[in-house]
């Protein structure tokens, strides 16, 4: 049984219940409000290997027609109240990797990865699982209580149904109710800003280009995504700010947010102009004591949550999806207990170094670049004219943000299951 509906739960059930295994998939909210555009107005950066594992789980056909390609990644450093931009910055593009380098690209040239709208992957990944039949997906309902018992837990929904699992998965995010159950705690940090998520349309071509700007405040992401259907160019914005002054901007006209957004961005895109609805999100880290017990195992969100200052929060998760279905398949085909300890802490000893790797890196990156003190900010022109030039270095860090380098697992490789 999976616990929570959402993206990474939902990619689990697909590639669990694509090789065969009988899943229940239980989430909280009804289909009809997940694909609603008020339900969550973010965008996600699909890495190129996050994308080989939503192909290998079958759903990437029913997403990429949404998909926006990143073929260029520039970040800069801004200077406070956002004047004196360094004129240093680190650019990466696409064709400057080889191929040969990147498992499954079989000769071409793939892009970093892609920005799609999260509404856009639920519906995608909601059409894959109509195509399993070894999936029952029960939504609008509530986990209210877990017995654990090694291979045989009993969970009870809140219509009363009580079901056994041999294996309960939690992807019912931060805040898991899964994880509290199961008498797991979780180490979190939170941070003094908040994010403001919206879509923007601008007058000229973003060319696939992903910007990321540091402010002394936090990061600020312009993200390129698919022109709409009259044809304006449109991009996803991601804008840590201090939480005390957030509620002002949200109040603010169209006109005047799109001032405060080029205040920041610069004018390169030509006009700004936000279109739809506006959302705020907390920001903290956090991560669980362990990702597994007796019958149980954590993913994404309820495992470990990062700063969204990499765009990694997704594709961390998505690759626990990866490494978690293949320790499972190989323990179901070799006729393995799926919730046995032996079997789970492959997937724990998998996962946990390479999640606890990147929430240190994002904290670090986060701490380095949100302030604007004249030593730092030097220390951080002279880092990014030495990265440009160790052309080895800049490569691994390319590799690193299409998610192909470490102890890859088969779907990611793009091998199946």
């Amino acid at each position: 049984m999976i616990v929570g509906g959402g993206l990474v739960g939902m990619a689990m059930a697909a590639a669990l219940g694509g090789a065969g295994i009988p899943v229940t998939l239980v989430e909280s909210e009804k289909l009809p409000d997940l694909t609603r555009a008020a339900f969550d107005g973010r965008s996600s950066a699909i890495a190129y290997g996050s994308q080989q594992v939503l192909a290998g789980i079958g759903a990437w056909d029913h997403i990429a027609p949404f998909a926006e390609p990143i073929r260029d990644i520039r970040v800069s450093d801004g200077g406070w109240q956002y004047k004196a931009a360094s004129p240093f910055f680190v650019h990466y593009h696409f064709a400057d990797l080889d191929p040969q380098s990147v498992p499954g690209a079989h000769g071409g040239q793939p892009p970093f990865g892609w920005i799609i709208e999260n509404r856009a992957v639920r519906v995608g990944l909601l059409e894959r699982l109509k195509e399993i039949p070894s999936l029952l997906h029960i939504p609008g309902t509530r986990v209210s209580g877990i017995e654990f018992a090694g291979g045989s837990n009993l969970v009870t929904l809140d219509d009363g149904r009580r079901i056994r699992a041999r294996l309960v998965i939690g992807a019912d995010g931060r805040a898991s109710a899964v994880r509290r159950m199961a008498g797991i705690g979780v180490k979190e940090l939170g941070y003094k800003h908040s994010a403001i998520v919206c879509t923007v349309t601008h007058e000229l071509p973003h060319e696939g280009v992903a910007h990321e700007h540091f402010l002394p405040i936090g990061p600020f992401a312009m993200l390129p995504m698919r022109d709409d259907a009259e044809g304006r160019h449109r991009s996803s914005i991601v804008w840590t700010e201090d939480a005390r002054i957030i509620p002002m901007l949200l109040k603010l006209s169209d006109a005047d947010l799109g001032a405060e957004i080029e205040r920041r961005f610069g004018k390169t895109l030509g006009a700004i102009m936000p279109t739809g609805p506006r959302f705020t999100y907390p920001l903290k880290m956090i991560l669980a004591d362990t990702y597994i017990k007796e019958g149980l195992a954590l993913t994404g969100d309820a495992a470990h949550g990062m700063h969204p200052i990499a765009g990694q929060g997704f594709n961390m998760g998505v690759r626990d999806v990866a490494a978690l279905s293949e320790v499972l398949v190989d323990a179901w085909r070799g006729g393995l207990d799926l919730g046995s300890l032996q079997v789970l802490e492959r997937y724990a000893r998998w996962r946990r170094f390479d999640n606890l790797m990147m929430l240190v890196v994002t904290d670090g990156l986060t701490r380095l670049f949100s302030n604007d003190l004249p030593p730092l900010r030097l220390a951080r022109d002279l880092g990014f004219f030495l990265f440009n030039k160790a052309k080895p270095l800049k490569r691994l860090a390319m590799r690193h943000a299409m998610g192909v380098v470490g102890d890859l697992p088969r779907l990611v490789r793009g091998e199946k299951l």
